[in-house]
């Protein structure tokens, strides 16, 4: 077993998959007071990641707890549905979305009307959905994160010949040797998406819950890879043209929370121009030519070059995909819109005002008898009907 591991691993990193012909692993080790990448580095990032669980909970209930306070983000009031062994049952074992007939059945069960049940379906969703406190701390802690991430991306690569030249990037590959900061620059984002894939089951949960899911698996894929095969320098750029526009996008979401519509809308307009230019016109026609056309000038094509601009390929459409969210909020929000929801929240459901004058109503529906078993109470029974 061990030797067919071996084998199968000696198959997969063999030199000619990864590197231009006639380069290979031999041409990264330390020599000459040069430190290359190792793949043994990537360890690392693990209890990276658990440090970054445990700071983010100490974080999430003191500071952003503070500034929700400081902020006054406060919550938004719901009404709870009322206790109903027969509904709950339904709604915890069948479906939190039942259909008309469901409803209809429900109906006959409970002893209420069909609006009546349709409204505790609503009530009982909304006391699922997190809570605007949760949702400030979460956006937050990716706030300071993001904010960090990029100021010290910027500080490392702002001295460096291939961010204005990205040809640079090239030169020499890859016996390009190891700088202190893209090692910690690299540690640190790779520790802090390994981190967002073990909290994201705790995390509230979005309409674009698998594509972030694929986006954080392509990023590690990508970072990782390039890591390895020591394209540090395109990695560099490419970790800090996402960073440039994340802590914008979170920072407009703190606000939006807070209630404070002006300023959540300026950050917005803002957030939506810098990730316009960054992920769809410095990306693809900056780093993507610079990492898919002109090293073919160089070398000839080889598979480690098709595998890691396929990782590129597949972010650069998730870029569009959340480019035509972002495009979709900025349309409703030119008109004169109060507030920039997020398209991919789960929205909050609401009763109308003719449904909250039957409020006492529903109250009265849902009387449960000693045996568990809904009746309904016809002692304040209204004459008007649903």
């Amino acid at each position: 077993m061990l030797t067919w591991l071996r084998e199968l691993s000696d198959w997969v990193w063999q030199d000619r998959l990864w590197f231009p012909a006639g380069l290979g692993w031999a041409d990264l080790k330390d020599r000459d007071g040069l430190v290359f990448a190792k793949g043994s580095d990537l360890w690392v990032i693990f209890p990276i990641a658990v440090c970054f669980l445990i700071i983010r909970q100490i974080f999430e209930r003191t500071v952003a707890v503070k500034l929700a306070s400081l902020l006054r983000v406060r919550e938004k009031p719901r009404v709870r549905a009322a206790p109903n062994t027969t509904l709950e049952f339904y709604f915890c074992n069948a479906s939190k979305f039942p259909s008309q007939s469901s409803v209809e059945e429900l109906t006959k069960q409970s002893g209420c009307s069909v609006r009546q049940v349709q409204r505790w379906f609503r009530r009982r969703r909304n006391q699922e959905r997190p809570s605007q406190i949760k949702k400030f701390r979460e956006a937050s802690w990716r706030f300071t994160f993001y904010l960090l991430a990029f100021i010290a991306g910027l500080g490392a690569l702002i001295d460096k010949p291939w961010f204005y030249d990205m040809e640079e990037m090239w030169n020499g590959f890859p016996t390009l040797p190891l700088l202190p900061s893209q090692y910690w620059y690299y540690m640190i984002e790779l520790g802090f998406y390994i981190s967002l894939l073990f909290s994201v089951a705790t995390d509230v949960k979005r309409k674009d819950f698998k594509e972030q899911i694929v986006h954080h698996v392509a990023t590690i894929l990508l970072i990782s890879f390039s890591w390895l095969v020591n394209y540090i320098r395109a990695g560099t750029l490419i970790m800090l043209v996402h960073d440039a526009s994340d802590y914008l996008l979170e920072s407009a979401k703190m606000f939006n929370y807070a209630e404070w519509r002006k300023t959540c809308n300026y950050i917005f307009i803002l957030f939506a121009a810098v990730f316009i230019l960054t992920r769809l016109v410095i990306l693809p026609f900056w780093i993507l030519h610079t990492t898919w056309v002109y090293p073919l000038t160089i070398y000839p094509p080889f598979f480690g070059f098709y595998f890691f601009n396929g990782l590129l390929l597949v972010l650069q459409c998730l870029h569009i995909f959340w480019a035509v969210l972002i495009l979709r909020m900025a349309i409703k929000f030119l008109p004169g819109n109060d507030i920039v929801e997020d398209e991919r929240s789960d929205r909050e459901e609401t009763d109308s005002d003719e449904e909250e004058e039957d409020h006492e109503k529903t109250k009265n529906c849902f009387v449960q008898n000693g045996n568990g078993h809904t009746v309904l109470n016809n002692n304040h029974h209204h004459s008007k009907t649903d």
